[in-house]
């Protein structure tokens, strides 16, 4: 993420103001439980081999002190952007993250580095985070994108639910024998579209079948159902953040999601709706909005979240007309809120 940088050093701005800038108006909420989990839409590379594809994303190494800027504690690289510049753009990527001492899941040296769980401690919590990149039969990236045995990529599938079902599975099972909980991270569905695809309903559901405490998602760039599955809530997609891909998005709602859990599971969450930026003054700078517009964000997500079409069972409480926001279960004492949502990143 490279925000106007030569106009910002003009305006006299320190390099430490242009890095906290992307999430200075959100980290309070962020920052409020014991971990922020993000996106990271971009590689951390300055190789200039990229991938043959439409749009081709990247950010100077340095500018992961965005990353720690923001208060994140754990990042997905599962997406279509992470092998833009080839299988040295990832390798990049995971000698900064590694050297920022910030932990990452869905991409790896080899596959069996991608499907390997980030294991994080939060509130006294062991939680396993697992990513994948699925898009199903309407996937047009390359497919070196993707980890094989011998080389880097990102975990997930090119397009056989079946087999993205099968390595879900058997992850979910590998890692609840390491951590508390486990909560993959899934880059899916059609850009543009508020409702989820059944496959996208199937894997969720499948996840929380094999154990899962939760779901969460990205990549259509707008907002989609938020459900509760069997007592787990799946978050299908939380929309921008603090995207760089399009300086002026027709659609800037979106929201951060806070969620409590307990060692035996899910307890509440709530919301925060956001504006993805102020253009033109400040673009890429997800702000919280209040009264009509919060109401807007809200009702979308109520909207998307009723589409019985899709097979989802229930909507989040957190949903609801009137919800108060996050209330503990009675007799519960879980964690502190895990906050998560998505960042998108770039030049």
């Amino acid at each position: 993420m490279c925000i106007r940088e030569q106009e910002q050093v003009r305006k006299g701005r320190s390099r430490e103001e242009m890095y906290a800038y992307g999430f200075r108006e959100v980290k309070a909420f962020a920052t409020s439980g014991d971990l922020f989990v993000v996106n990271l839409e971009c590689p951390y590379t300055d190789s200039e081999e990229k991938l043959p594809k439409n749009f081709n994303f990247r950010a100077r190494p340095e500018l992961v002190n965005v990353l720690t800027a923001g208060g994140v504690g754990v990042v997905s690289l599962a997406n279509n952007h992470m092998m833009d510049y080839g299988a040295q753009g990832l390798l990049d990527t995971l000698t900064t993250l590694e050297a920022a001492r910030i932990p990452y899941f869905g991409a790896g040296r080899n596959l069996a580095e991608a499907r390997r769980p980030a294991i994080v401690t939060a509130g006294g919590l062991r939680i396993a985070f697992l990513g994948y990149f699925f898009l199903g039969t309407r996937n047009i990236e390359p497919p070196q994108v993707y980890a094989t045995d011998t080389t880097p990529g990102v975990a997930g599938h090119f397009s056989d639910v079946e087999v993205m079902e099968r390595m879900l599975r058997e992850d979910i099972a590998a890692a609840k024998a390491q951590a508390d909980l486990v909560l993959p991270f899934f880059h899916w569905g059609i850009e543009g579209t508020t409702t989820p695809e059944p496959y996208q309903v199937r894997l969720a559901h499948a996840a929380i079948d094999a154990g899962a405490a939760g779901v969460l998602g990205s990549h259509p760039h707008v907002l989609q159902s938020m459900e509760l599955y069997r007592g787990a809530p799946v978050v299908y997609s939380l929309g921008n953040f603090v995207f760089g891909g399009n300086w002026n998005p027709r659609d800037k709602r979106s929201a951060l999601w806070r969620a409590r859990f307990s060692p035996t599971g899910y307890l509440s969450s709530d919301v925060l709706p956001l504006r993805t930026d102020r253009y033109p003054e400040f673009p890429v700078q997800p702000v919280p909005v209040t009264g009509a517009e919060a109401e807007g964000v809200m009702t979308l997500l109520r909207t998307a979240s009723q589409a019985p079409d899709r097979g989802l069972e229930r909507m989040l409480p957190a949903l609801e007309p009137g919800e108060p926001g996050a209330t503990e279960a009675p007799g519960e004492a879980g964690a502190r809120p895990l906050p998560s949502s998505n960042v998108r990143g770039g030049e």
